[in-house]
């Protein structure tokens, strides 16, 4: 019997705690736990080991004796990993540069390897422009992004596939490989969209003109422009723009958006809102009180957050990183401005709040769009696409 096993090897790194547990997130559970679901065959997944557990907000720590799939904690470079590659059936692995080896691992293995693409080099050069303030250290950066860029290429060459996370690395990476496969990142399950008698009556309460609410989630942080809101929110007030903003999230920027508002008296129009549970808290927020969503994000990094948004039935006023920039090129869901201008995206919201039938327009777009991609048609889309990668026939219907 041939081999049928998945081999999912994420970029994603994990801490192991005392008691044997190991912290990961409930975004990656819930994707593993699909592919157990789809999968006509066991699932295991290697992470690599670091000490302290990431920032991201939704960490959970797992035991991994009791979950559905295997889980193993292991540098990729650790030779036990040619091991489970040649056990598998088919790998899927991502670009970091700790994984560059895998795909010529893989192929000695004789194991079909399909590379899951997020980052595109413009991407990750904006990143580092708003995490690194050397100059010589951002040249250097550049220089060690520009190097990691070939060695991407070359495994997506040797790869049996490419699925690629949001439009900017399927336009660069395409014509590299012949199997090459397009999906958006999302969490939100077909039952968790917006009902349309729902979106009905929260564009009835916009319509009517009342203050326009607007929202932002997310990590406070300089790649996600953060740092930005209090700017847009004073820029608003200057135009005469009746509104309310939420924030949700924390970072290392929180402490300098409170001190901002403090100084520019936006508290009452500007709330910090902390963490909020995504399935129990922050979708149905969206849902109910939300009429536009503000994105000031400084690169294309392919965030969930735009689609998961558009499930909402709620617009997106972003800045133009390839990523927002490419989206609305496929669906008319929104506005943009162009990069690290507060100004600029304070005026796009504001013609949106002068052209209430547009925004409302967008509104119903935006859920089309997104109930075009919801969770479950993704990853379906994803198990079928690894399937003819690896060789596999589909299994017939129960």
């Amino acid at each position: 019997m041939g081999r049928n096993k998945l081999l999912v090897l994420p970029s994603l790194r994990a801490a192991k705690l005392d008691d044997g547990r190991v912290v990961i997130t409930e975004k990656f559970l819930e994707g593993m736990q699909e592919y157990v679901k789809l999968w006509d065959g066991p699932v295991a997944t290697i992470l690599e080991p670091t000490e302290h557990a990431s920032n991201n907000l939704d960490n959970k720590p797992v035991s991994p004796d009791a979950l559905p799939f295997e889980l193993d904690v292991m540098a990729f470079d650790d030779p036990r990993i040619q091991n489970h590659l040649a056990e598998a059936g088919v790998v899927l692995g991502g670009t970091d540069y700790r994984q560059n080896h895998l795909a010529e691992w893989s192929r000695k293995a004789g194991t079909p390897y399909v590379v899951n693409t997020e980052y595109t080099l413009a991407t990750r050069n904006q990143i580092a422009a708003s995490e690194v303030r050397n100059p010589l250290r951002r040249l250097r950066r550049y220089f060690w992004e520009a190097q990691q860029e070939r060695a991407v290429r070359t495994s997506i060459e040797l790869a049996a596939g490419v699925q690629c996370n949001g439009m900017p690395t399927f336009t660069n990476y395409r014509s590299l490989n012949e199997h090459c496969q397009v999906y958006f990142d999302t969490r939100v399950t077909e039952d968790l969209f917006i009902e349309e008698q729902a979106l009905a009556d929260r564009l009835a309460q916009l319509k009517a003109g009342k203050p326009l609410r607007l929202a932002f989630s997310g990590r406070l942080i300089a790649m996600k422009g953060a740092d930005h809101l209090p700017r847009i929110a004073n820029e608003l007030r200057k135009l005469d723009i009746p509104f309310s903003m939420a924030i949700f999230g924390a970072g290392d920027l929180e402490p300098s958006i409170r001190r901002a508002l403090d100084r520019d008296n936006l508290a009452e129009l500007v709330q910090l809102k902390g963490v909020a549970r995504f399935k129990t808290e922050l979708l149905p927020y969206l849902q109910q009180n939300i009429d536009l969503f503000v994105c000031p994000h400084r690169q294309g990094d392919p965030s969930c957050t735009y689609l998961e948004t558009l499930a909402c039935g709620v617009p997106i006023a972003g800045y133009a990183n390839e990523a927002w920039e490419l989206l609305l090129s496929t669906a008319d869901v929104g506005r943009l401005a162009r990069l690290d201008d507060p100004k600029g995206l304070a005026r796009v919201i504001a013609e949106l709040d002068r052209d209430r039938s547009t925004l409302a327009r967008l509104s119903m777009q935006a859920l089309k769009f997104a109930s075009q991609h919801s969770f479950e048609r993704t990853f379906a889309a994803r198990i079928d696409h690894l399937r003819a990668c690896a060789g596999l026939t589909v299994p017939a219907a129960a």
